[in-house]
């Protein structure tokens, strides 16, 4: 699940409201869970493993994975 550049901002600004961990907290998650290859089922196991609202892990793994495209480049 993709969000709109606006609503992708938004929820990244309210992970450490919402969850109370940063960002670095759940990236090391998604970096430490199972080796899924889409970003859907990664966001499904970070949202069912932690109890996380849907859209939120969606952002978080939709970033993580934008971050580290990013750094390689």
């Amino acid at each position: 699940m993709h969000h709109n550049p606006q609503t992708h901002a938004g929820l990244l600004a309210r992970i450490p409201e919402v969850t109370g961990q940063g960002l670095s907290h759940w990236f090391a998650c998604v970096e430490a869970g199972p080796n899924l290859l889409s970003a859907e089922q990664r966001a499904h196991w970070l949202s069912d493993e932690h109890t996380l609202p849907a859209a939120y892990a969606a952002a978080i793994v939709d970033e993580h994975d934008r971050r580290r495209l990013a750094s390689r480049a």
